[in-house]
């Protein structure tokens, strides 16, 4: 133990003063030892031979502006607040059915008929209602006329008008129950004069729309409540929903505008907004609903297409800007970009990137605008300082 103690002591004595070393031979002791400690600045940069330059693309860096812009993937459903489900008021089986799934028709257009029982009732009452007015009408007439030479009493006279009356009053009743049917006053007064009851009850449809849905056959007994045979749907506006995470949840508000791209349309993009928000994340995928109202002028959307829709949060923000094939993510996680002075010697330099747009990545910090960096070209210069690391 002493001598180590003693070998120590001298090592110590012979780097200080008092065995009159140099500062020369410090100072070089010191700068082999910091050259050790720290990674060479070479070992990051790669020089390149005039052949290995067509492999890479030099510009320098510009400034470009970046939306401050939320995006979320949802797919495009039918407006449910213009759906409609067509029902047959009365119970009947179907007789006739004249749309199909995937029809455009117009309001008020026949969907299907139905033989209704009920129908052919109230037809039969106004028939019979209209056979009673016309005798008591005429029974009246008489009376007046008799009532003039005095040969039927006065009471007789005015029970005959109150007779007249009810059956008139009896009469609008049954017009205005066949009514209901969706007969119109023309229609009534042809079943009145050919004294004949049509029991075919019309369904047109409520709203001009597409047909989505159809649950009918001839034969089939319907009856309302039970499941509607016709679903029609206004497609001038279209939903598109959406489920976005819980942290970009608060940037959406009621009412914002939003920019929709559907894939099958990718050149184009069609104008909404949102409608709805969500009350509740969803504890599973812990995101939350977002619905949007889309414009559909030419109903060339479908329900079911997938899209994605974009809103912008804020004013956008002018920042350095290096394409994407500039920028590599190395194996650390680290995005790198290569910076030359010279056009031929590179040095690998690390940044931070922020947004995404139009084919660049936002460059935060890192590199400064003008400076030249390769635009392409950039996993060629990672691959070259890798091989000439491993040698």
């Amino acid at each position: 133990m002493a001598m180590l103690a003693a070998a120590v002591l001298g090592y110590a004595f012979w780097l200080g003063d008092g065995f009159g070393v140099t500062s020369a031979v410090k100072a070089e002791y010191g700068e082999r030892t910091s050259a050790a400690s720290e990674p060479s600045q070479a070992a990051q940069s790669v020089d390149l031979s005039d052949s290995q330059l067509a492999s890479v693309k030099v510009e320098p860096v510009e400034e470009r502006e970046f939306p401050l812009e939320k995006e979320a993937i949802g797919s495009i459903d039918f407006n449910e607040d213009l759906s409609v489900q067509v029902f047959t008021p009365y119970p009947g089986r179907i007789v006739n059915l004249f749309a199909k799934v995937g029809d455009e028709v117009k309001k008020g257009e026949t969907l299907f008929t139905i033989d209704s029982p009920d129908l052919l009732t109230a037809e039969s009452a106004v028939i019979a209602a209209a056979g009673v007015l016309e005798l008591t009408t005429r029974n009246l007439e008489r009376l007046k006329e008799l009532y003039k030479t005095r040969a039927v009493a006065q009471r007789d006279l005015e029970q005959a008008a109150s007779d007249q009356q009810a059956a008139e009053g009896a009469l609008r009743t049954a017009r205005d129950n066949v009514r209901l049917f969706g007969k119109s006053e023309t229609e009534i007064d042809r079943i009145i004069s050919e004294r004949k009851a049509d029991p075919i009850l019309v369904v047109p449809s409520p709203i001009t729309g597409l047909i989505t849905a159809r649950n009918a056959a001839p034969g089939l007994f319907v009856q309302p409540g039970a499941t509607a045979p016709y679903t029609v749907a206004d497609i001038d506006t279209m939903w598109m929903l959406a489920n976005v995470v819980e942290t970009d949840s608060p940037a959406f508000q009621v009412g914002q505008a939003v920019k929709v791209k559907i894939s099958a349309f990718p050149d184009r993009e069609f104008d909404g907004k949102i409608t709805t928000i969500g009350a509740m994340v969803d504890p599973n995928t812990r995101r939350v609903l977002v619905r949007s109202e889309i414009q559909n002028p030419q109903h060339e959307l479908r329900s079911g297409m997938f899209a994605n829709f974009v809103i912008r949060i804020g004013d956008p923000v002018r920042s350095p800007a290096v394409p994407l094939n500039g920028v590599v993510r190395e194996g650390d996680g680290s995005m790198t970009v290569w910076v030359t002075a010279d056009r031929r010697k590179f040095s690998r330099r690390v940044v931070r990137v922020g947004l995404e747009h139009d084919g660049y990545w936002q460059i935060l910090e890192g590199v400064q605008p003008g400076e030249l960096i390769a635009t392409e070209g950039a996993i060629f210069l990672s691959n070259m300082l890798t091989i000439a690391s491993g040698q």
